[in-house]
C-alpha cells in the first residue's frame, strides 16, 4: 500500500509492464468512471491521481506518464486508474499501449525494490495530499 485515505487506496501493480506502475482505486464499489461519482467526488480522485502521478513522474524521471482507467462490466468491474511512467529512452515501438501489454512481458521486480519504492512515493504524496 502506497497511501489510502477514507475514500481512496494506492498501491503497486502485482503484474507491472514498466517500473513504476501503480494504481489507484476508490474504496466504495464503483463501475463506471464518471457516472457513479458526483462531480466533487470525481475531482477529490482526479486531484488525487494528479498528485499520484506526479509523484511517480518525479521519482522515477518519466519521459511520460500514462493515466487509464480500463477494465469492463464482465471482469474487473471496480472502477480503477493506471498509472504507468514511461521510462527515458524508450523506443517508439515500445511506447503508449505497447508498454503496457502483459504479452510483451510482465516485469520481476525484487520485493524489496518495490518495497523501497512505496516507501519514497509514500513521503512524495505525504507533501502534496
Amino acid at each position: 500500500m502506497i497511501y489510502e485515505d477514507a475514500d481512496h487506496i494506492v498501491f503497486l501493480n502485482r503484474f507491472p509492464t514498466v517500473p513504476g506502475y501503480v494504481l489507484l482505486a476508490p474504496r466504495e464499489h464503483r463501475i463506471n468512471v464518471t457516472g457513479d461519482f458526483t462531480v466533487e467526488e470525481y475531482l477529490a480522485t482526479q486531484r488525487l491521481l494528479h498528485s499520484v502521478a506526479e509523484a511517480v513522474r518525479t521519482e522515477l524521471g518519466a519521459e511520460r506518464v500514462y493515466i487509464l482507467s480500463l477494465g469492463s462490466h464482465q471482469g474487473n468491474a471496480h472502477v480503477h486508474w493506471h498509472v504507468a511512467p514511461l521510462p527515458p529512452g524508450t523506443p517508439y515501438d515500445k511506447q503508449q499501449f505497447e508498454a503496457l501489454r502483459a504479452e510483451n512481458g510482465i516485469l520481476c521486480i525484487p520485493d524489496q525494490e518495490m518495497k523501497e519504492f512505496a516507501d519514497r512515493l509514500r513521503l512524495r504524496l505525504a507533501g502534496c495530499t
